[in-house]
């Protein structure tokens, strides 16, 4: 029998935010959960970066989104000038950081992936920005699972729980509305939800701290180590 193991799922999203680092981090294995529906507005396809002290969106350019298809239905359209302007974009707003050197071709190597399969981009992507932080928890794409696709929301949360074997389940802080501890438990299963330490902040470029952007801004001023410690600044409720 397998070993039973910390598990962590999550719709994939486009450069997240720390706190999604840290739930991967603190798991033994991660499920990208690519087939189920898109949420419009969210951050599967867009997220915030710098921009002259503020807060601005990117994002990607999607064929045919919508809520009523799954992540993995969802095709991206490559447009080499928006990706050429939104790589000006960062390049602009962090050429001054102090580890611009080391982040920038990461990303340009994420933004310049050709593949259209919007799930499997982003699931490239993570797999490319854990490789960068050191993170070395087994991700494993929510399509490729041999599961009973006819389930619905929770109940195929646990079907993916028990073909992983998980002993803990672990959740961003917001899924405290969507999960119950004693449904966890009658499966013989810890739930946990991981929340972003309200006091973690880093310097950015000298003025007020902007919370909440991409893992982008992380990167550009942090070496991987500090990311290393800004990956434990969680509490686990």
């Amino acid at each position: 029998m397998e070993n039973k193991c910390k598990l962590g799922i999550m719709q994939p999203y486009f450069f997240p935010y720390l706190g999604y680092f840290q739930l991967i981090n603190a798991v033994d294995k991660y499920v990208v959960y690519d087939d189920v529906n898109f949420i419009k507005g969210g951050r599967i396809n867009r997220n915030l970066i710098l921009v002259g002290g503020e807060a601005k969106q990117i994002n990607l350019l999607l064929k045919g989104a919508s809520p009523n298809k799954h992540i993995n239905e969802i095709e991206l359209l490559h447009d080499s000038i928006a990706e050429s302007k939104t790589l000006k974009t960062i390049e602009m707003n962090y050429s001054k950081a102090p580890y611009y050197d080391s982040a920038f071709p990461i990303i340009e190597k994420i933004f310049v992936n050709p593949e259209k399969n919007l799930g499997i981009y982003l699931f490239d992507s993570i797999k490319t920005l854990c490789g960068f932080m050191n993170i070395n928890t087994e991700i494993i794409l929510s399509s490729s699972v041999n599961k009973d696709n006819s389930l619905k929301a929770e109940e195929k949360v646990y079907e993916i729980c028990r073909l992983m074997n998980a002993k803990e389940y672990y959740n961003s802080i917001g899924g405290q509305k969507l999960y119950d501890r004693n449904e966890f438990s009658k499966r013989n299963i810890k739930l946990y939800f991981l929340k972003l330490n309200d006091s973690f902040e880093y310097m950015q470029f000298g003025g007020k701290f902007i919370p909440n952007l991409s893992i982008i801004d992380v990167m550009m001023f942090n070496s991987v180590e500090m990311i290393q410690q800004l990956l434990t600044q969680y509490t686990l409720l």
